[in-house]
């Protein structure tokens, strides 16, 4: 594999081997940034003196044999709300551009840098997350790698494009309602949404404080476990070796197969029955999760941004102010209801899981639309494009379950497929994953 598409860990090896060095990895990534990223529109800000002396600082600990870090000279990048020193973190909005730069990185980003991973810069992203789609009104719609006249995906969007583009390895993004999953999916790469409240979120400006998450995307399963395990104290990486024997894996049903291109439902089916699903099992009441958590995200994300509505409102993104107002306008009695319906639907899911280990879905019903696509037409009816995107997602993340989302090869465009595992049960998810990686059922294909 070119350097352009070798993943994290295989350039830290390298780098550590001194087959190649850290200053030659950075400046073949920034040089690829440079030509390429016009196209696509993933960075918002490039940090390229800073990736230069981290380079230059791990090809220095090589040398006098002080140990670099496991991921030493491997380029990557974050969405634009995760904190980076010196940056201002705009969290793709126009008003956040007067706020002041952040004083030191996010927890994560510190981590994967300790780790000797290199930052080369912060990424576009639907205005305040709040969107599937990354058409941003300030700074431009990021684009498919597979087809420039579709989506990324969102909200995580310039995430999903950076990797699937091969203009770095490993990124970082954010998930409310599958901002993680649905790039990954469309730009067909492997994505990463943990249980809620594993990852740290200091230094990350929030959406919805009681659904948010953070997690990474990346082209092989091995890059997903390794920059996990570097954000958080229980180590997957040891499970990519296991095996599936004794899990107990179920294809959903129901609402999992409703409204959707064959394709996507063909995807996951493909993935069930390489790793020897047994059953079909229909999760209880999801399509009202899925209106519960739309609920809730929208009041919580209005609560943030309430001072800046009333008085800066011709500065928002015109989709997210309105829906903003609209969520700020509803009555308390409404949130607590969508609330109440949470606790009982994770209860209603905890029951599912006590008969299965991995529950096997799509990721999302239909292939990446088009930029400025404002409907999808399915045989089942007419729905609203961005939207629609996330009616797979949204049902797992309001009670916080661990999802990985992996691509499945042979289609015309991207196709992801989420295994959905317990809260904190991590474990068997890259345990199916890297199964199913091995075997060739999921797997990153290069764009071009």
């Amino acid at each position: 594999m070119t350097a352009e598409w070798a993943d994290a860990v295989g350039i830290a090896e390298a780098v550590r081997s001194r087959r190649s060095s850290a200053a030659e990895v950075i400046e073949a990534a920034l040089g690829r940034i440079e030509r390429e990223d016009a196209r696509y529109n993933c960075f918002t800000a490039v940090v390229a003196a800073q990736a230069r002396r981290d380079a230059a600082r791990i090809d220095a600990d090589i040398a006098a044999g002080r140990d670099p870090g496991p991921l030493a000279g491997a380029p990557f990048a974050v969405k634009n709300l995760f904190d980076i020193a010196n940056l201002t973190t705009l969290a793709g909005s126009k008003i956040n551009r007067d706020n002041p730069p952040a004083q030191r990185d996010a927890s994560v980003v510190a981590a994967l840098r300790r780790a000797g991973a290199v930052l080369l810069g912060a990424l576009n992203m639907d205005e305040y997350a709040y969107g599937f789609t990354t058409e941003n009104t300030h700074y431009g719609p990021t684009r498919n790698p597979h087809d420039l006249s579709r989506s990324a995906g969102g909200s995580s969007g310039g995430s999903g494009a950076a990797v699937a583009a091969g203009l770095v390895p490993l990124t970082l993004g954010t998930d409310t309602g599958g901002s993680i999953r649905v790039p990954a999916a469309l730009c067909g790469i492997f994505g990463l949404k943990p249980t809620f409240g594993r990852v740290s979120r200091d230094g990350v400006a929030l959406f919805s404080a009681t659904v948010d998450h953070v997690g990474p995307l990346a082209r092989s399963v091995r890059d997903l476990a390794c920059a996990y395990d570097l954000m958080q104290d229980e180590p997957v990486s040891p499970t990519l070796a296991q095996g599936i024997g004794g899990l107990r894996i179920a294809l959903a049903a129901g609402y999992f197969r409703e409204h959707a291109e064959p394709q996507a439902v063909e995807a996951a089916e493909r993935v069930a029955e390489a790793l020897g699903a047994r059953s079909k099992v229909t999760v209880p009441h999801a399509l009202e999760a899925r209106a519960a958590a739309t609920i809730i995200t929208g009041a919580e994300g209005a609560g943030l941004h309430l001072k800046n509505l009333r008085a800066r409102p011709g500065d928002f993104d015109p989709m997210t102010r309105d829906r903003f107002l609209a969520a700020a306008l509803l009555p308390a009695s409404i949130y607590a209801r969508a609330q109440a319906m949470r606790r009982a639907y994770r209860d209603e899911v905890a029951a599912l899981f006590k008969g299965i280990d991995i529950l096997v879905a799509p990721t999302t019903p239909i292939a990446a639309p088009t930029i400025g696509q404002d409907t999808v037409s399915l045989s089942s009816g007419t729905f609203p494009a961005r939207a629609h995107v996330g009616r797979y997602t949204i049902p797992f993340s309001i009670i916080g379950l661990p999802v990985i989302s992996v691509p499945v090869p042979g289609y015309a465009l991207p196709r992801g497929v989420q295994l959905v595992a317990a809260p904190n049960r991590e474990g068997v998810l890259f345990r199916a994953a890297s199964f199913v990686e091995k075997r060739g059922v999921a797997a990153f294909t290069s764009p071009r």
